[in-house]
C-alpha cells in the first residue's frame, strides 16, 4: 500500500501506471499481431466509427488491479467502465488508450493518461506516448516535465539515459502565426459542425493539426510543439491528466467541470498565455467555443 498523499506521490504513481499501461499495450500487440488481427477484435462505443479494442480493456484492467493494491480505498474511473467509490478524497480517472483509432492503424499517437484528483481538482498526472516513449507528467505547483531516452556519451561508448526536461509553453505572441491543435466527434453531426468552424478558423491562424489524442495535444500545448488546442465533447479521460501538464508548463486552459459529461459538447480549450487573449477572440469569431451537445 502507497501511504504517501503529497502531490508529488501521487504523480509517481501515475506515471508509474502510464508506464504499465505501455508495457501491457506492447505486449498485448504482439501477441494478437498484425494491425489487421487487432481490428477482429474491435468493438465501438458511442458510434459505428468509436472503436474500442481488447487492448484497451486489457490495459485498463492491468492498471486499476495495480492501483487497487497501491491505493486500495482511492476511487477509480475508468474509460472502458471500470469504476470505485473511494473514501480518501482522491478519485483515478484512466483512459487506457487515448487515441484508440491511431493504435488501430498502427499511428503512433496515442497515449495512456492518468489523473489523480482531490474533489473536482487535478493535482497530479502523467500521459504516456507509448510509441516515442516520452513520458509527460506534473504535479500541481511542480512545474510539467517530460522525460524521454537520449543518447549519451560515457567512457563505455554510448548510453541510453532518461532525463526529465520542464516544459514551457512557446512565447509566442501573434496568434495569426499560431500552430492550432484540434480533434473531432464521432458523431456525424457533430463533424459537419467542426468542419464549418475549421473553415473559418483556417485564415486567421498559421495552420491546423488534428493528430488524434488530446491528451498527446494538450502536452504538446505544454512542450511548445503547437500554439494552442481546442476541442468540443471531450470527456474527462480524455483531459484530466493533459490539463494539468498543459498548466503547470504555463497554459491558460479553461476546461468544463470533470463532472460535465461529453454529450454535453462543452469546449476546452488550452493556449500559450501570450496569445490567450487574441486566440480566444478569433476562437469565438469563428464559433469554436460554443458548445456542441448531442442532440444539436
Amino acid at each position: 500500500m502507497h501511504q504517501d498523499l503529497s502531490p508529488a506521490g501521487l504523480k509517481e504513481i501515475a506515471c508509474g501506471l502510464a508506464e504499465l499501461g505501455g508495457e501491457v499495450i506492447s505486449r498485448s500487440s504482439n501477441e494478437i499481431g498484425t494491425i489487421s488481427d487487432i481490428a477482429d477484435t474491435v468493438e465501438t462505443k458511442s458510434s459505428s466509427v468509436d472503436p474500442v479494442t481488447a487492448v484497451d480493456k486489457a490495459t485498463e484492467s492491468a492498471l486499476v488491479e495495480k492501483l487497487l493494491t497501491l491505493r486500495p480505498n482511492d476511487g477509480v474511473v475508468g474509460e472502458e467502465g471500470a469504476g470505485q467509490q473511494g473514501s480518501t478524497g482522491i478519485d483515478w480517472i484512466i483512459d487506457p488508450i487515448d487515441g484508440t483509432v491511431n493504435f488501430l492503424y498502427g499511428i503512433p499517437e496515442y497515449a495512456v493518461s492518468v489523473a489523480a484528483v482531490w474533489g473536482s481538482v487535478p493535482v497530479a498526472g502523467a500521459v504516456y506516448n507509448v510509441a516515442g516513449d516520452v513520458m509527460y507528467s506534473a504535479h500541481i505547483g511542480g512545474g510539467a516535465y517530460a522525460t524521454s531516452p537520449h543518447t549519451v556519451k560515457s567512457s563505455d561508448g554510448f548510453t541510453l539515459v532518461k532525463k526529465p526536461k520542464r516544459l514551457r509553453t512557446n512565447s509566442i505572441t501573434d496568434s495569426s502565426a499560431a500552430l492550432v491543435a484540434t480533434g473531432f466527434s464521432y458523431l456525424s453531426d457533430r463533424r459537419l459542425q467542426q468542419a464549418s468552424i475549421l473553415a473559418r478558423l483556417l485564415g486567421d491562424v498559421r495552420d491546423i493539426r488534428r493528430m488524434g489524442s488530446a491528451a498527446l495535444d494538450l502536452c504538446r500545448v505544454a512542450s511548445g510543439q503547437v500554439d494552442a488546442f481546442y476541442e468540443a465533447a471531450l470527456n474527462k479521460w480524455d483531459y484530466a491528466a493533459g490539463m494539468l501538464i498543459a498548466q503547470e508548463a504555463g497554459a491558460v486552459v479553461c476546461a468544463p467541470k470533470l463532472s460535465t459529461e461529453g454529450s454535453a459538447g462543452e469546449v476546452l480549450v488550452a493556449y500559450a498565455p501570450g496569445i490567450a487573449e487574441t486566440m480566444d477572440e478569433i476562437l469565438r469569431g469563428a464559433g469554436a467555443l460554443a458548445s456542441l451537445p448531442v442532440n444539436q
